[in-house]
């Protein structure tokens, strides 16, 4: 399977660990000179180009998108006309015209689009996954995730001040599928309507709350940004409210960062007593080895794309899922414009499908 990448930043990290799973890198590009230096050294066997067209005259399967937040929709349909297999990192798209052109490209397409959406299965998400699906929880009604960031104000001025970087450029409510995509995979629904709040008037680029109706009729709450007090620094938090319990992802340092919290009252459960307890989720091995917990989903994630490509296997996150979580932030930018006022989500063509 020869892979391409764009953006050597994150790129360069991806490019490892597609190596580590079996894919071979043959072409990277990138327009910082240094990032193409640091290439070299570590693919010495791959082509390294300065701008993403030049991939397009490559010999590829498939091409991993991780260059700028907001310039991910453009190059997507371009390979995907190729019959180029993408990955593409957040956002899917930044307009609901890419959207729907990205949609198209992907319906019209012999490869597929996946989105490279880690944080659905790093080992918390997949506790609580296999809990909803199991039942455990009954019906979901509240769904709570975070993706926040602990960094001092110079630091995060330096990225939201600065309008050469994607941080500068892109709306504080935009960079939500880290929380949404397993929002989304967790209710196997859609977002419906979406409610943006600032969180500090005096630093508003620095943190948002959104609240977003779902089309089975639970509510997601999800907080996005710079805040302090988190054990990480890419800090990610997930709690399921259901009918019938609580599971919620374990808000401690180390190991316990992907423990998971289960709650059921006494008169939820089968043998009529109160349940409180946490589980561990499993390790991920990778030729023998365990993988660190905080690359568990990366190394998932392109697992999945690999046997996407070479098995014939559904997308982890398809098109279509890409593309609404990615909206929810578009539209919740809509909705702080608006006071905060609720904005309902544009249609999508064959929303539900794959």
């Amino acid at each position: 399977m020869r892979v391409g990448v764009v953006g050597l930043r994150m790129g360069l990290h991806l490019a490892g660990w597609c190596r580590r799973v079996g894919m071979d890198v043959v072409a990277v590009c990138d327009r910082d000179p240094g990032r193409r230096a640091a290439a070299r050294e570590e693919l010495p066997d791959a082509a390294v180009l300065e701008e993403w067209p030049e991939l397009l005259e490559r010999r590829l399967d498939a091409v991993v998108l991780a260059h700028d937040f907001d310039q991910h929709a453009a190059p997507a349909i371009a390979f995907l006309e190729r019959g180029v297999h993408v990955l593409s990192e957040s956002a899917a798209c930044v307009s609901h015209a890419e959207g729907l052109a990205l949609i198209e490209a992907a319906d019209r397409s012999t490869a597929t689009y996946s989105f490279a959406e880690n944080y659905v299965v790093h080992p918390h998400v997949r506790l609580l996954r296999q809990a909803v699906a199991a039942g455990e929880l009954g019906r979901v009604s509240l769904i709570e995730a975070d993706y926040l960031h602990g960094m001092s104000p110079q630091q995060v001025h330096a990225l939201t001040g600065d309008p050469a970087h994607w941080r500068g450029r892109i709306a504080p409510t935009a960079y939500c599928t880290h929380t949404l995509s397993p929002v989304l995979a967790l209710t196997d629904a859609w977002p419906v309507e979406v409610s943006a709040f600032v969180v500090d008037e005096e630093h508003a680029r620095g943190a948002v709350v959104m609240t977003t109706r779902l089309s089975s009729g639970a509510l997601a709450v999800t907080r996005h940004g710079f805040l302090q007090g988190e054990p990480d620094s890419h800090w990610s938090w997930v709690s399921v409210r259901g009918t019938r319990g609580l599971a919620e992802s374990v808000r401690a340092g180390g190991e316990r960062a992907w423990a998971v919290r289960f709650r059921t009252e006494a008169w939820a459960a089968p043998d009529g007593g109160t349940r409180d307890e946490e589980r561990l989720p499993d390790r991920l091995l990778l030729d023998g080895e365990a993988v660190e917990r905080r690359v568990e989903g990366t190394v998932r994630m392109l697992q999945a794309f690999r046997a996407t490509v070479e098995e014939g296997r559904p997308p982890l996150v398809p098109v279509r899922a890409a593309v609404a979580a990615s909206l929810v932030g578009v539209v919740g930018a809509e909705s702080l414009a608006k006071g905060s006022r609720p904005v309902r989500l544009p249609g999508l063509p064959g929303i539900g499908r794959s």
